[in-house]
């Protein structure tokens, strides 16, 4: 029989090397398909990474992508750590796109220094209210949020789908379903001419920065982690756990909407339904391989940019599916996991007795 032991306190730098191993792991078993394929893993790999890497264009834009990767996977990372599983990343960066349009085709008037924050705070906003309502309902009724923030996805999908074929259509883009561009005023600037990097990246690393300050240098960081570790625990201390949960789910809420906010703003510069290839999902990814850490955030971010990136690239080069990245990615996450499982838990077979026992 096996039983499972916890190890107790993990360092840093265990943490570190499980995230590595999980990524070599999945680079290592994502050949496995290319060998099927007929290709030579090699050159498929160097393909990637100058796809990736290879030129300023490249390099901008796997930051680009990056972006949104980075915002999501605070949102699930600041969340993972309260314990509280907000799966709902691409229903919130949907909602606050859609704020940010509503916000910025017209809704008000103004020059770029309102019109700006005026987007940004919309779509925050939008994003941190949708979180709210799973928060709420975990809080005051005990549902399960992975099942309401997953099904939240679907519908605020629906709604968008709705809004862009009614009442926020573009009347000149001859029936599609689209909205109104954003006006010029209400754009996130461009960070290099003639390259898509704009502004959005500057907001994720500064979020990434204000979360890591949050979570290690204040009070409210403090709660979070307690609640994080032993809700029950940090409720008898005195730590307000509900009123944690809330702010943590607004605040995960609006870091999503704020990736929504870059696509539509800095990026598209217009909302359609398939703004999103699927960031709020990779979130929950890049926040596992990141440990959790809102600094590893932007390095996983990096990693899962590069591999969408230079799959792209290495598919137009050898006719083989870019559905590699997504296998990648997955087989990343699969890795964590069983890899954080053996951080934090000793396999012990039945009859056997634990070091410090044998040796007395």
């Amino acid at each position: 029989m096996i039983r499972f032991e916890p190890r107790g306190p993990v360092a840093v730098s265990r943490t570190i090397g499980v995230s590595v191993t999980a990524a070599v792991a999945a680079l290592v078993l994502a050949a496995i398909p290319m060998l099927f394929a007929g290709l030579s893993v090699l050159d498929a790999y160097v393909l990637m990474i100058k796809g990736a890497w290879g030129s300023m264009f490249a390099f901008t834009e796997m930051l680009t992508r990056a972006s949104p990767l980075i915002l999501t996977g605070l949102a699930a990372a600041v969340a993972f750590r309260a314990k509280l599983w907000n799966i709902g990343a691409e229903g919130q960066l949907y909602a606050g796109a859609l704020a940010a349009v509503a916000v910025g085709t017209g809704l008000i008037s103004g020059p770029s220094f309102v019109l700006v924050p005026a987007v940004i705070v919309a779509g925050a906003l939008a994003g941190g209210l949708v979180m709210l309502v799973p928060t709420l309902l975990k809080t005051r009724l005990g549902v399960d949020e992975v099942v309401t923030t997953l099904l939240l996805n679907f519908v605020i999908l629906l709604f968008v789908q709705m809004m862009l074929e009614g009442p926020m259509q573009d009347p000149m883009g001859m029936g599609w379903p689209q909205s109104e561009p954003i006006l010029d005023e209400a754009a996130l600037p461009k960070l290099m001419d003639r390259m898509r990097i704009h502004w959005g990246l500057v907001i994720a690393l500064a979020a990434s920065l204000g979360v890591y300050f949050l979570l290690k240098r204040t009070v409210w960081g403090f709660e979070i982690r307690a609640v994080g570790e032993n809700a029950a625990a940090a409720r008898h201390a005195g730590i307000p756990v509900t009123a944690t949960f809330i702010r943590v789910g607004l605040l995960s809420g609006a870091l999503a909407g704020l990736a929504g906010v870059g696509e539509v703003a800095g990026l598209k510069g217009y909302l359609t339904a398939d703004l999103s290839p699927g960031f709020g999902y990779s979130g929950i990814v890049v926040a596992m391989l990141a440990g959790l850490s809102p600094i590893g955030v932007v390095f996983a971010a990096l990693f899962i940019a590069s591999i969408f990136v230079g799959a792209d690239s290495m598919s137009r080069a050898t006719g083989v599916s870019n559905y590699l990245a997504d296998l990648i990615v997955a087989i990343s996450l699969l890795s964590v996991l069983v890899s954080g499982l053996f951080l934090r838990f000793r396999i012990r077979l039945a009859g056997t007795r634990p070091a410090r026992e044998s040796a007395k």
